[in-house]
């Protein structure tokens, strides 16, 4: 291992989850009105549904896939399936799955490249980070066949080792990646430089959707009716339920 593996698969990661956290809470508390997804439905509905729909379903199934997949340590699921066929279900599913993600954001890159009016309305960080997207869904499909080089599941243990080692602050992760292929190392650096952009960019609005999920399960706001005091004129009778 030299000194760029240590920098950029030791270091890096935890320069990447800073500027995720703090850079996301200081956009939340200073750029309130910049907190959206700036949708383009408006200009141009033409591919929007299908590319929009294609690549959220896959993208969320591969985020809580490599959340769950990566970081679930193995004693915790080795009596119930082995590491080579986790790693198995992982290409079959997240291969799928990254297939739909790439087809729908490669509909979202050439409707916002090629249609003239969403063109001309696009910032330029629309347009690199859709961009670095298709490159990384790109890599991710890359990586199943080579995956499959490994069905024993030594390179998923090693991944899984590098990240959980990341999240517990242990040392020496860069370590656990020596002899990974370069395929596998270019994905997850760009994987890291998303996490590094996402507060500069429309992603931020990836925190309003889990915020809905959590305001869809808040608990029910009880409202009581109030009666209130209206003053009766002189010669003027009160009705029944007047007031109220």
């Amino acid at each position: 291992m030299n000194y760029l593996d240590h920098l950029l698969f030791g270091v890096f990661p935890y320069v990447a989850l800073v500027v995720f956290f703090v850079g996301s809470l200081l956009r939340f508390d200073r750029d309130q009105y910049t907190w959206k997804s700036d949708s383009s439905q408006m200009l141009r509905a033409g591919q929007l549904r299908w590319g929009s729909n294609l690549f959220h379903i896959g993208v969320l199934f591969l985020f809580f896939g490599h959340l769950i997949g990566m970081l679930t340590p193995h004693f915790l699921y080795e009596h119930v399936i082995s590491a080579g066929n986790k790693q198995l279900m992982a290409m079959i599913s997240g291969g799928f799955a990254g297939l739909l993600g790439f087809v729908g954001v490669s509909m979202l890159l050439h409707r916002r490249l090629f249609d003239p009016r969403i063109r001309i309305n696009s910032k330029t960080s629309d347009i690199v980070l859709l961009l670095l997207l298709w490159v990384q869904l790109a890599l991710g499909l890359a990586t199943v066949p080579l995956s499959g080089q490994h069905l024993d599941g030594s390179m998923m243990m090693m991944l899984a080792g590098w990240a959980q080692a990341i999240v517990t602050l242990q040392p020496g992760a860069a370590e656990m990646l020596v002899g990974v292929n370069h395929i596998f190392k270019a994905h997850m650096l760009l994987g890291m430089s998303i996490f590094f952009i996402f507060p500069f960019t429309r992603l931020v609005h990836v925190w309003s959707g889990f915020g809905a999920v959590a305001y869809l399960m808040r608990p029910y706001q009880v409202v009581r009716a109030r009666r209130l005091n209206v003053p009766v004129g002189r010669n003027q009778a009160r009705q029944p339920g007047a007031g109220v």
